[in-house]
């Protein structure tokens, strides 16, 4: 079973949150501070956490920016609660280290639906076998298949393409996958990001156009991509 962090200063988001996510069967610890988070995550790290941007003692983006700088929280599943709707303040958001972000007022329905789909990432993160739509990737052996065929692709192409199919449907920004891949923010290099974009979409062939380009924000792999 599951364990979540809520943290939200409003008494009331944080009711609902947390009833919502426990009647889905998620253990539940909430906070109302970032302080007290902190603390919790001293004693027990949890499965994902559900933050909220405005907090009384700590913003929530300068909080992802601290669990990412950390070796224990790097890889901690993170949405972002906010109720500002800006696409900078959303790109902000997954620049800083976010995995997802939801926007208030929001329903029970889709909160459930993002955390379902966050969990889910997170376990096929270590994966052996990964599909999505006509790419096949088996990590224990490094092969790609495109509608089965055999792909070279370089050490670099390999884990870009193997995190857009962990993260398959999301739309992942430049900085978040210089940081997965390249191991680093390489602020200002995010060209590099888009050359092996490119490079990849050649190689994978009529599988190429399920890597979609999300103006602004970064890139999404789709398993059926409009045409």
């Amino acid at each position: 079973m599951a364990l979540i962090y809520v943290v939200e200063d409003d008494e009331n988001i944080r009711e609902i949150e947390t009833i919502a996510l426990k009647n889905s069967n998620y253990l539940v610890k909430s906070f109302g501070r970032a302080s007290e988070f902190y603390r919790a995550l001293d004693d027990i790290l949890p499965d994902l956490v559900l933050l909220d941007v405005m907090l009384p003692d700590e913003n929530g983006c300068d909080i992802v920016k601290r669990l990412r700088s950390q070796s224990a929280t790097r890889r901690l599943p993170v949405i972002m609660v906010t109720a500002k709707t800006s696409e900078m303040d959303m790109v902000k958001g997954l620049d800083d280290g976010a995995d997802d972000y939801i926007k208030k007022p929001f329903s029970v329905m889709e909160l459930l639906s993002r955390v379902k789909a966050l969990l889910r990432r997170s376990t096929e993160e270590t994966a052996q076998q990964l599909q999505v739509g006509g790419i096949q990737l088996d990590n224990a052996r490094r092969v790609v298949l495109a509608e089965g065929k055999s792909v070279e692709l370089t050490y670099k192409e390999y884990e870009l393409l193997r995190y857009l199919m962990i993260n398959a449907e999301m739309v992942l920004s430049r900085e978040a996958i210089m940081r997965f891949v390249w191991g680093t923010e390489f602020e200002g290099e995010t060209r590099t990001v888009d050359m092996h974009i490119k490079t990849l979409r050649q190689k994978l062939g009529p599988c190429g156009h399920q890597i979609g380009t999300v103006r602004n924000v970064g890139y999404v792999l789709q398993s059926n991509p409009e045409a």
